[in-house]
């Protein structure tokens, strides 16, 4: 059977974008930015996101364009005779479905906040009840249930289309409406009486703050966001280099992946910033600002209704084009390795990934006694197996795989990433990628663990 492909090159530059833009753009990057000092943070960002993130996303793309398959047959296909690199492509597998048993539940919220807002729930409440409408929505296991179940029906229907018809198209009119939406959302934060302070915290580096984090704390964190902004490790980008033509180089697409990635995460913050300093309220608060303190702040606004129905159909964007890419790595992975049809494939896990969202859903109310990993809840457990373990982890064997003589080899990689038009990977880069890529995946991992 001929393997699907893209139908433009915008198609496949926003829904490989859309994977990598989450829920951590809009919520964690503000929030790390504030605890690290604002500009200074966000310049190590990008500087790490070029030298870091950009040439491991070229590996997964390179891994999956030159094989033409997703992980498992993908490693199978370019693995020297005998070898058994292809055992990470079966952990990807679980690292996606592992992802997604917590990812439906937070995207459930975003949907939820969206349909409060469009209702009017928030019309009138008392700024003290938001906490309140945040804990019972958590405490409720009907709307915790039934917004996870809509996110993975709305997820699995749209990949059960097809690649063209249902993933491309639908993500892009997600992502254009995404673009707008931040912009118009920005620029009406930025309008806010007092919003220059924020502007001036978020983009102005400063010395002091950074001096008073701590240089060491801002760069470890710099390096930690620009790594996991990309959803590397767990093949969910490599399935998306499997559909790609081979009209560009890699490097190139690489980077506009990245920047459409850094526009979103940057955009976010001159939302946030300019309207909690235009109304007092903390930048420091962590997931909570997401769904305590912004909605104050529209509360606060006129039509405030309004722009918080518009911000929380932005986050379920955000969020659904995560979960649209991601559900198309586990559907790709039962068509290549079960030979099922993209039909079956779907129905098969639609139910897999309902059951296993479960105990998260459940997490906060009737499961909420439940601790796992150093006392974790259901949902933070899941996710420090994905994002301390699972993705470090991962990001060093596709990197090894790419770049040893026992994997897959740095000439064939760089040969493949440099197919096509555009910037090409120069041969010299070999030592940077070999000695010294690794080292710096390595200090995510084990500040991952030691943070933890």
């Amino acid at each position: 059977m001929q393997r699907e492909s893209f139908k433009s090159r915008l198609g496949f530059l926003l829904v490989s974008a859309g994977c990598a833009i989450g829920i951590g753009n809009v919520w964690k990057f503000p929030y790390v930015t504030g605890q690290n000092g604002g500009g200074i943070f966000v310049l190590f960002y990008l500087l790490f996101l070029i030298i870091m993130g950009a040439p491991v996303l070229t590996m997964e793309l390179a891994v999956g364009r030159a094989s033409g398959k997703s992980a498992v047959q993908a490693f199978k296909t370019l693995e020297p005779k005998g070898s058994k690199w292809h055992i990470h492509g079966w952990i990807c597998i679980l690292g996606n479905l592992l992802l997604m048993m917590y990812y439906t539940t937070v995207s459930g919220w975003m949907l939820n906040y969206a349909v409060k807002f469009i209702s009017g729930s928030f019309s009138g409440i008392s700024e003290g009840a938001i906490p309140d409408v945040f804990n019972a929505m958590l405490s409720s296991p009907a709307q915790m249930l039934g917004f996870m179940a809509i996110t993975v029906i709305l997820g699995i229907v749209v990949c059960a289309i097809g690649l063209q018809d249902g993933i491309e198209r639908i993500t892009k009119i997600m992502m254009l409406g995404l673009l707008i939406l931040i912009v118009v959302l920005a620029v009406n934060s930025m309008t806010l009486k007092g919003a220059g302070e924020g502007l001036s915290f978020y983009l102005l580096p400063s010395l002091e703050r950074a001096t008073e984090v701590g240089f060491g704390k801002v760069i470890v964190a710099a390096m930690n966001q620009s790594f996991f902004t990309l959803s590397l490790g767990i093949a969910a980008m490599e399935i998306f280099g499997s559909y790609m033509s081979k009209s560009m180089t890699l490097a190139g697409e690489s980077l506009r992946i990245c920047a459409l990635d850094t526009f979103v995460a940057i955009v976010s913050g001159l939302i946030i910033f300019p309207a909690c300093f235009s109304f007092g309220i903390e930048t420091t608060a962590g997931p909570s600002l997401i769904f305590i303190t912004l909605p104050q702040v529209f509360l606060h606004m006129q039509g405030g209704r309004i722009w918080g129905s518009l911000f929380f159909i932005f986050m379920t964007f955000a969020s659904m084009s995560t979960v649209i890419a991601v559900f198309e790595n586990i559907i790709a992975a039962g068509m290549d390795n079960f030979g099922w049809s993209r039909k079956k494939s779907s129905g098969i896990n639609f139910i897999i990934i309902l059951v296993t969202s479960i105990p998260c859903a459940l997490g906060y109310n009737l499961l909420q006694n439940v601790s796992l990993i150093g006392g974790r809840d259901i949902l933070d457990s899941e996710d420090f197996i994905v994002s301390n373990i699972l993705l470090p982890l991962g990001s060093l064997i596709f990197l090894l795989f790419c770049v040893v003589k026992w994997g897959w080899g740095f000439d064939k990689y760089r040969k493949e990433a440099n197919t096509g038009e555009g910037l090409k990977i120069p041969e010299g880069f070999k030592y940077y990628f070999r000695f010294v890529l690794p080292l710096l995946i390595l200090v995510i991992f084990i500040t991952g663990l030691i943070s933890a």
